[in-house]
């Protein structure tokens, strides 16, 4: 029996012509819209976002599809193709180029590479209007975890720091060529008005405290800061908070995260 062909890079291809259209029609792409394609893969996106929006610029890391891509679209103005990384592509200088305030992302991201992405698409949170990223489901689903559930980690406060995700709906593995051993989900992101994000600064040292309050998820946060800030220290500001010391950081809302670290400093 002949092997079925495996994907390069950690690529499935969304080949089921429904759902590519279902996705398409929940994207929040507007006509003026500049969309910047995470793996174009084949381009049968692509070709449904350039319909949409008046640019996109598709980024693909594997050289030989990036060759067929241009051979394909060569005759589409609306159409870019990049033979590029999302992890090493400027966002901003991307909407610079297109003399854009911002820009739209939709991606069906390499399951192996989504947390890294995430971090690479927030830290420029400033330059993008909103997204659409396929992910593994249970990726969205703790990207979308509320307080107190156990998906909730980490990686939920990094996203819900800069955004609103949402989960539009299921794809089952038989969609994608060649189709993975998990189920796929689409969630949306609202990426919140400048007046809500935190300065970068800020950003990034929120960031690094909630990581150490994970550092250990079976440990309560007095435990996973007292290394770092003293005990008696920690226990007084918990108090002051009115937050029990056994209170673990799955139990913690973003704004208490924040009060926290104000509290320590």
């Amino acid at each position: 029996m002949p092997q079925r062909p495996r994907p390069k890079l950690g690529q499935h291809f969304l080949r089921d012509r429904a759902f590519q259209q279902r996705i398409l029609a929940t994207l929040a792409i507007q006509p003026h819209d500049l969309v910047c394609e995470i793996g174009a893969g084949r381009g049968a996106m692509t070709e449904l976002l350039a319909a949409r929006a008046q640019q996109v610029v598709a980024l693909e890391v594997d050289p030989d599809l990036a060759r067929k891509l241009r051979q394909k679209f060569a005759t589409k103005p609306g159409i870019e193709v990049l033979e590029s990384d999302i992890l090493l592509t400027d966002l901003s200088g991307l909407c610079r180029r297109y003399q854009r305030e911002s820009c739209y992302v939709f991606g069906n991201l390499p399951y192996y590479i989504t947390s890294p992405i995430l971090h690479h698409l927030l830290d420029y949170a400033g330059w993008i209007r909103g997204m659409g990223l396929v992910v593994q489901r249970e990726v969205a689903v703790r990207l979308c975890a509320s307080p107190g559930s156990r998906p909730y980690g980490y990686l939920t406060v990094l996203t819900q720091l800069d955004t609103i995700p949402r989960i539009e709906f299921g794809i089952p593995p038989g969609a994608f060529s060649p189709p993975p051993r998990v189920d796929s989900a689409l969630v949306t992101f609202q990426v919140k008005s400048e007046g809500i994000r935190l300065a970068a600064q800020d950003r990034k040292a929120l960031l690094e405290f909630v990581k150490l309050c994970f550092a250990h998820k079976r440990k309560n946060l007095l435990n996973n800061l007292a290394p770092v800030y003293g005990r008696p220290h920690v226990e007084a500001v918990l108090a002051a908070l009115k937050l029990p010391p056994t209170i673990r950081a799955e139990q913690l809302e973003l704004g208490q995260f924040e009060k926290l670290l104000t509290g320590l400093r």
